[in-house]
């Protein structure tokens, strides 16, 4: 052991600092420990790392072996680093360097009071309608959640009495487990099995909560929901959740948004749009009609000579943009709607208008046409 390259094992020249050494070794320890390697030699290269790092991180030790080739000077014998016992004080030394790599570091929660855990979040559904979405609205809605507990006002104890520290970890939270290995002491952290890692405990449960504190209460209030919602929109009511056991903090409500469909209307973001049927005669000639909105009837003028399927914009009059000012814009997509089970006296109509304007197959009947014209209008 004596003769081995402690510089060359961490991969550090001999001038190498102790931030050097640390990253060298943090970095080949990760890599090798058997916990994670399980290639065949990554045990004792494991412990050959180690053996490198304990020598050259001590100053002392580090001048004999530069010195003398070894870590006790000239008097160094064997052993000293071969027994499980010795690895065990590596791993109690140097188990800052392990911390967060889940070899069985210090833990972060070690020596800290575990405080109240915070009561869940609850949902619930409301549905609207598509004007309501457009205009906002109040709904009155129905929960459920888990509120103090009555009877013994929220301490989960049947005496009221306040919870006392868990004599089993010390009101940590956590125990630790230490279990030899041919590596040595491995130590592991785990959730205290008697206060399922709450710190606390209570000695004279409630008989209604069964010690948490917390009982199930129904309950009516009235949110507002804001004009632009959308469809799976969800708004969080503060505190309004259920309560953490034992006083804990409350969880929130969450109310997701069901916006109906609509019978005439169909939603693009903020903007809407709706078909509207116009006659022959509105489209040929020309025509202001009725438009129903989210803001209203509005006048939408129509133009002579507009084709079906030509769309119009009635600009700011589609659904309101949420939390901004404005809003969409109401499309409409304009049906021309071809007339049926035509009069005689329209069917004559439609063909003089079409002799007229000397469509494909009326040559020759415009004169005749004008005779039955005549005895229409008589």
């Amino acid at each position: 052991m004596a003769n081995k390259d402690y510089y060359s094992i961490l991969g550090v020249s001999k001038g190498a600092s102790d931030a050097e050494l640390k990253s060298a070794y943090r970095n080949l320890a990760k890599k090798h420990h058997p916990d994670a390697n399980k290639e065949k030699g990554a045990q004792e290269k494991f412990k050959e790392i180690n053996e490198a790092y304990q020598v050259l991180s001590d100053p002392a030790k580090r001048n004999n072996y530069d010195q003398f080739g070894s870590a006790d000077g000239p008097q160094f014998g064997g052993g000293g680093f071969g027994g499980a016992q010795d690895f065990g004080d590596i791993f109690g030394n140097f188990s800052d360097i392990f911390e967060g790599f889940g070899f069985g570091g210090r833990s972060s929660r070690q020596s800290q009071t575990p405080s109240r855990r915070r009561g869940e979040d609850i949902r619930v559904d409301t549905s609207i309608t598509l004007e309501e979405a457009a205009k906002g609205v109040e709904k009155e809605i129905h929960i459920r959640h888990l509120t103090a507990c009555e009877t013994c006002s929220g301490t989960g104890s049947r005496g009221k009495k306040a919870a006392e520290s868990c004599k089993t970890c010390g009101g940590r939270g956590e125990v630790r487990q230490t279990r030899q290995t041919m590596l040595g002491n491995m130590s592991t952290v785990t959730p205290c099995p008697t206060c399922h890692g709450e710190g606390q405990t209570i000695t004279d449960p409630c008989g209604d909560c069964g010690g948490t504190g917390r009982s199930a209460r129904s309950k009516t209030m009235n949110v507002k929901i804001p004009a632009g919602v959308d469809e799976g929109s969800k708004l969080r009511v503060t505190g309004e959740g259920n309560i953490g056991q034992r006083g804990g903090e409350r969880g929130d409500l969450y109310v997701y948004i069901d916006v109906k469909r609509h019978a005439q209307f169909e939603r693009e973001g903020s903007d809407i749009h709706s078909p509207l049927n116009v006659t022959y005669a509105q489209a040929a000639l020309g025509d202001e009609i009725d438009v129903n909105t989210l803001q209203g009837v509005m006048k939408l003028k129509i133009p002579p000579g507009t084709q079906s399927h030509t769309v119009m914009r009635l600009k700011g009059k589609g659904m309101p943009h949420l939390q901004h000012h404005g809003a969409g814009d109401h499309y409409v997509v304009i049906q021309v709607e071809t007339p049926k089970n035509l009069s005689p006296e329209e069917r004559t109509l439609l063909e003089y208008f079409s002799a007229l304007r000397k469509e494909k197959g009326t040559a020759g009947k415009l004169d005749p046409l004008k005779e039955k014209m005549k005895k229409i209008l008589k």
